[in-house]
């Protein structure tokens, strides 16, 4: 297979490239090189910060997505990387797309996916691991089904305690949704926080919201077991379960802070 392919990039490599403040990106899709990026200014979107619309708000009420996590990783990266008019060249080249398919194999890259009638028409996918989820690209094919994405992200972080949502470059859509910009040694200080040892009361509680909603946990060489994005997106919707619409409890808990 070609995630197999000694050109792309091993998962550790990825993840120690991430642990460390830097990331990988290509001038174009058919370039088989990568190189690694450290921006001077660095975007994260806080997640207590999350500006949600009113508009924002009755779409997720009204449920007019359904929304999943890890159930078309391949597709929704493929999405990310397609052609947009107007757009410049995708960064996200066939050495990339393969490299982020291994390590997501390996549980350290997820999506989440938005569909309607069947059909996929928005998404995100990224990087986590500690505290810390990187957001690498999004996608949308119908009026707010991105955005749907970032919400659903972002009460799944803050579910399982999650503490930095790297946006790594700033755009006036993520600055309209409460994405931040601020120097690179900032950010950090920041991304070694969100990594410190995990203390025992965190991972008895993790451990207890793996079994609350039988989703496992993840685990990272040489760290404590604590729970990944799946399981807090399982978490979501078992919140959800008693309501109409998974999408009221999501309104509410951005509500909360927004």
């Amino acid at each position: 297979m070609a995630r197999n392919d000694p050109h792309t990039i091993p998962p550790e490599l990825l993840l120690k490239a991430y642990r460390a403040g830097i990331f990988p990106m290509a001038d174009s899709r058919d370039d088989p090189e990568v190189f690694w990026v450290e921006p001077r200014m660095r975007a994260i979107l806080p997640l207590d910060g999350f500006h949600l619309s009113r508009s924002l708000a009755r779409t997720l009420r009204r449920g007019k997505f359904t929304v999943t996590c890890n159930a078309a990783f391949e597709a929704v990266i493929d999405a990310c990387a397609a052609p947009r008019p107007g757009a410049d060249e995708s960064w996200i080249s066939t050495r990339i797309r393969e490299s982020y398919i291994g390590l997501h194999e390996h549980g350290h890259a997820h999506s989440i996916e938005c569909w309607s009638e069947g059909r996929l028409v928005g998404g995100l996918y990224g990087v986590g691991f500690a505290r810390v989820f990187c957001g690498e690209s999004m996608f949308s094919r119908k009026t707010d089904a991105s955005k749907v994405a970032l919400a659903w992200l972002v009460a799944a972080l803050r579910r399982i305690g999650a503490e930095l949502l790297d946006c790594q470059f700033t755009t006036s859509h993520l600055a309209s949704l409460g994405a931040v910009e601020m120097p690179q040694s900032q950010y950090l200080q920041l991304l070694s926080q969100a990594q410190r040892p995990y203390s025992s009361g965190e991972v008895s509680a993790a451990r207890a919201l793996a079994d609350a909603v039988a989703d496992g946990l993840a685990t990272g060489a040489g760290e404590a077991a604590v729970l990944g994005l799946p399981a807090g997106f399982a978490a979501l919707r078992d919140d959800a379960s008693g309501s109409s619409s998974p999408g009221n409890v999501i309104a509410q808990s951005l509500t909360q802070t927004s």
